[in-house]
């Protein structure tokens, strides 16, 4: 159901209490009388230095998902945004297939957007793409679960590079250079450049990519939110976030 503000939509986004990158830059992509409505799942910014750390920030978030939607749906809203992404890659497609089905019961039928499978979506948007360079902010542990759900899907991933942030939070301190330069280094011998990790302020940096390297560059924020409009039928072009959201 729309509101005054929100008369085409009413996104309600669950992201960790440590995310402080989703909600900036799905603002900025936000179309007129769109609204996006943030519900945190309430973390610590647990220290990561190895698998077993990653582990216990993966724990904390599962942990929280669902109290975070129940508080989200109290608004009504048409469409739930899940702004993670490392859990939406777990176990492969057949794991993000479950947790869509998961989270689909929990919001009672009302629509769910993902990030893996928004990429996805967006992949197959460009038309053309089997090689792919992807780069994260994760733990090797992270890494692979991103490469099974890739390659369950059919994509070949050349390169991987993950960043192996300190915490869920210094994620966002990543600076655009860092990852300027993340992406050049999988870009080589590949159709297109994904990455995954929503607190990676990657959205424009991904668009000015595009054109360094001339050929697509996909950003997790920008394609789970380009899914979530195209999803619920709003067709509304932006500027500045690549060519998905521009030209699909």
């Amino acid at each position: 159901m729309t509101d005054s503000l929100g008369s085409r939509m009413k996104f309600a986004v669950i992201a960790p209490s440590t995310n402080t990158s989703v909600q900036p830059e799905y603002d900025d992509m936000r179309p007129r009388n769109v609204t996006n409505h943030f519900c945190r799942i309430a973390i610590p910014d647990t220290k990561v230095t190895d698998d077993a750390s990653f582990m216990v920030m993966i724990e904390n978030i599962r942990g929280g998902t669902l109290d975070a939607i129940d508080s989200a749906m109290t608004m009504d809203p048409g469409c739930v945004i899940m702004g993670m992404s490392a859990e939406t890659f777990w176990d492969g497609a057949d794991g993000a297939d479950k947790l869509h089905a998961r989270m689909l019961e929990r919001t009672g039928g009302v629509p769910v957007v993902m990030g893996s499978t928004a990429v996805d979506a967006a992949i197959k948007a460009y038309g053309g793409i089997r090689k792919i360079g992807v780069l994260t902010p994760y733990a090797e542990i992270g890494d692979k679960q991103v490469v099974r759900f890739f390659e369950d899907l059919g994509y070949e991933v050349v390169h991987i590079k993950g960043l192996k942030c300190g915490s869920p939070m210094l994620i966002a301190h990543e600076t655009p250079q860092t990852l300027k330069r993340t992406a050049i280094e999988v870009s080589e011998g590949v159709d297109a450049v994904i990455q995954c990790g929503t607190n990676l302020a990657f959205a424009k940096v991904a668009a000015m990519a595009e054109f360094w390297l001339e050929k697509p560059v996909i950003a997790i924020n920008t394609a789970t939110y380009w899914h979530a409009l195209r999803t619920m039928g709003i067709e509304d072009k932006v500027d500045g976030f690549a060519r998905l959201l521009l030209d699909f």
